[in-house]
C-alpha cells in the first residue's frame, strides 16, 4: 500500500510586500510643512502662491490631505478642536492665509481666487471644502474678531458663487456658539457681504432653497427669540429684505397650520359655526388678513370632495356643497379686497377643472345670493379686476348677470332721487 506524500510547508517563511502595495504613513505635519516651505519661497504674491499649489499638486497628495491644505489656507497652519493651531516647533504657521493680512473685501476676494482656480483644477477639493467647512464654522470660537469677519466673508462668497451649500451655515447652530452670540454674529456677517456682493434676492432665493429661513431663529440666543428682537436686529444691519422674507415663509406655514386644521375638521364633519370660532381663532392667533385667509379657505373646502366626472351632475353637487360652507365664506369676506380674492380664485379654479367651466356664474349667483359677495365687487371683477385666465369664457357668462345688476343699481338710484 503505497504511502501520501507530505505537502511542504511554508511555516516560518516571510512574505515580502510589493513596495507599491505598501501604504504610506499619514503624516499632516509633514504635508504641512511642505507647504509652508513653498510658500516662504513664492513669497506673498498670491498669483506666486496660486502657481506653487498648483504645480505641487503633482507631488503632494491633496486628496489625501485635503483637510490639512484648506486648514492651511484659511488659518495658516493645522487646526486642532477649538479652532487653536497645533504648535509643534517654531515653523508651524504662516501669515500667508486667509486668517493673514488686512482685514478688506480685497484680501478675501484675493484668496477666494486662489480657492476658486485651485479647485477648478483639482475638482475633488470642492467636496473636501464643504467637509471643511462643516467643521471649520464649529470652530470660530477660538478665532479672534479679525478671523471670524474674514471668514464670515468668504463664506458669503463662497456660498453664493455655488463653492459650498448654503446648508453649511447650520453648522453654526451648535449649543455654545449660539448662547455667547457668536452664531448669530458671524450669520449676519454673511448676510451683510452677500447682499453687498450679490444683492438681496440671491441671498433670499438660497436661503428658501437651502430651508434655513425655517431655523432663523434658532441662530438666536435662547432669550432673545422674541419678534422684536428679531426685527430689531435685522433692521440695524440693513437686512430688511431678509426680514420680510422670512416673516413671508412663516406667514405660509401659518396658512399651511390652518389649512391643516380646516381639512381636519371638515373631514369629522364639525357644524359651520365651530368651524368659523376655529378658523377666527387661528387668525387672531397668526395675525393674518383676511384675503389672505380666504383663498385657504376656497382651497381647503373644495379639496375635501370628489367630484362627479360628468359636466352635467358636477354643478348640482358644487352648489350643494358650497351652500353648507356659505357662512363660512361669508365671515371670512368682510371686505372688499377679500371678496375680490375669493372671486379671483374661483375663476381660475374652474379654469383649472374643466368640469367646472360652465359652473361659474352659478357659484357667483350662489355666493351673490348667501351675502358672500357683493354686486359692487362682481362689477369691479367684470369691468377691471378679473384673471386672465379663461376671461372670454367667464365675461360671457357674466354678461346678463353684470346687465341685471347695473339696471337694478340704476333702478335703486332713480327710486331714491324720487
Amino acid at each position: 500500500m503505497s504511502q501520501k506524500t507530505e505537502k511542504p510547508t511554508l511555516s516560518g517563511q516571510r512574505i515580502k510586500t510589493r513596495k507599491r502595495d505598501e501604504k504610506e504613513k499619514y503624516d499632516p505635519v509633514g504635508f504641512r510643512d511642505s507647504v509652508l516651505a513653498g510658500f516662504a519661497e513664492a513669497g506673498d504674491d498670491l498669483e506666486s502662491i496660486y502657481k506653487y499649489l498648483d504645480i505641487a499638486g503633482s507631488k503632494l497628495d491633496y486628496r489625501r490631505y485635503g483637510e490639512a491644505l484648506f486648514d492651511i489656507l484659511i488659518a495658516g497652519g493645522l487646526l486642532a478642536p477649538g479652532g487653536t493651531l497645533v504648535q509643534d516647533g517654531k515653523s508651524c504657521r504662516t501669515e500667508t492665509c486667509l486668517f493673514g493680512g488686512p482685514d478688506s473685501m480685497e484680501h478675501v476676494k484675493g484668496w477666494e481666487q486662489v480657492f476658486t482656480k485651485l479647485m477648478r483644477r483639482y475638482k475633488y477639493l470642492e467636496k473636501l471644502l464643504e467637509e471643511e467647512m462643516k467643521k471649520v464654522l464649529v470652530y470660530i470660537k477660538g478665532f479672534n474678531d479679525s478671523e471670524r469677519v474674514k471668514l464670515a466673508r468668504m463664506t458669503a462668497l463662497w456660498i453664493s458663487n455655488g463653492s459650498v451649500p448654503p446648508a453649511v451655515l447650520n453648522s453654526l447652530i451648535n449649543e455654545h456658539l449660539v448662547k455667547d452670540g457668536l452664531a448669530l454674529d458671524f450669520l449676519l456677517n454673511v448676510f451683510v457681504t452677500w447682499k453687498q456682493e450679490k444683492g438681496a434676492s440671491s441671498l433670499t432665493t438660497a436661503l428658501r432653497k437651502a430651508g434655513i429661513d425655517s431655523s432663523l431663529p434658532e441662530f438666536f440666543p435662547p432669550n432673545k427669540r422674541t419678534e422684536e428682537n428679531f426685527k430689531l436686529v435685522f433692521e440695524e444691519n440693513g437686512l430688511m429684505e431678509v426680514l420680510r422674507f422670512q416673516k413671508a415663509q412663516a406667514n405660509q406655514g401659518n396658512k399651511k397650520d390652518l389649512q391643516n386644521q380646516l381639512e381636519e375638521d371638515i373631514n369629522e364633519n364639525k357644524p359651520v359655526k365651530e368651524i368659523i370660532a376655529s378658523v377666527k381663532d387661528a387668525v387672531v392667533k397668526f395675525h393674518l388678513q383676511e384675503h389672505e385667509v380666504i383663498t385657504s379657505l376656497w382651497n381647503t373646502v373644495m379639496a375635501a370632495v370628489e367630484w362627479n366626472k360628468k359636466e352635467e351632475l358636477v354643478a348640482e353637487q358644487a352648489l350643494k356643497h358650497l351652500r353648507q360652507y356659505a357662512p363660512l365664506f361669508s365671515s371670512f369676506t368682510q371686505t372688499s379686497r377679500s371678496e375680490l380674492a375669493l372671486l379671483v380664485r374661483v375663476q381660475e379654479f374652474c379654469y383649472e377643472n374643466m368640469n367646472f367651466m360652465k359652473v361659474f356664474q352659478k357659484i357667483v349667483l350662489l355666493f351673490y345670493k348667501t351675502d358672500v359677495l357683493s354686486e359692487d365687487t362682481i362689477i369691479k371683477w367684470y369691468k377691471e379686476a378679473h384673471s386672465v385666465k379663461g376671461k372670454s369664457v367667464f365675461l360671457e357668462q357674466m354678461s346678463k348677470f353684470i346687465e341685471w345688476l347695473q339696471n337694478a343699481e340704476e333702478e335703486s338710484e332713480s327710486a331714491g332721487d324720487d
